[in-house]
């Protein structure tokens, strides 16, 4: 029987917006939505990187992480400061950091959670497919 691809599509597209839900929820009283926690991450993630490369990282235009930086900056969660040429680069704060760990500890959990349903092996199947469909590494 042939899958339906756009009902594959649409699965797949579920299970992100269950996952982004359920992790934002959780973030909130850690003091920052799933949106600022994986800025940060990817701050941490990528020391001296661009506003630019920053976005592409987070999935955002660079216009959306410029004003979600700024915001970061009010709440003393990062600083930016000039690097070469026109280049801002980011960098977490103390406050930034903890705001980081606190949302690994509510991450591992809920993410435990939302993968339950699946054992080991069709954990890393799921792995291996979307390694395959994305076209690099997916899980180590």
């Amino acid at each position: 029987m042939t899958v339906d691809l756009e009902a594959l599509g649409l699965a797949i597209k579920r299970a992100q917006y269950r996952n982004h839900r359920a992790m934002d929820a959780r973030l909130r009283p850690v003091g920052v939505s799933l949106v600022q926690w994986d800025a940060l991450r990817a701050i941490a993630r990528m020391p001296a990187a661009s506003g630019h490369d920053l976005a592409a990282a987070t999935f955002q235009s660079d216009q959306a992480f410029g004003t979600l930086a700024n915001r970061l900056v009010e709440r003393g969660l990062i600083v930016r400061s000039a690097g070469r040429g026109r280049r801002i680069e980011h960098e977490l704060t103390d406050a930034g950091r903890a705001a980081l760990e606190d949302g690994r500890a509510v991450a591992s959990g809920t993410l435990d959670e939302l993968f339950a349903p699946l054992d080991e092996e069709r954990r890393r199947a799921l792995a291996d497919a979307l390694d395959i469909l994305l076209g690099d590494h997916v899980v180590p």
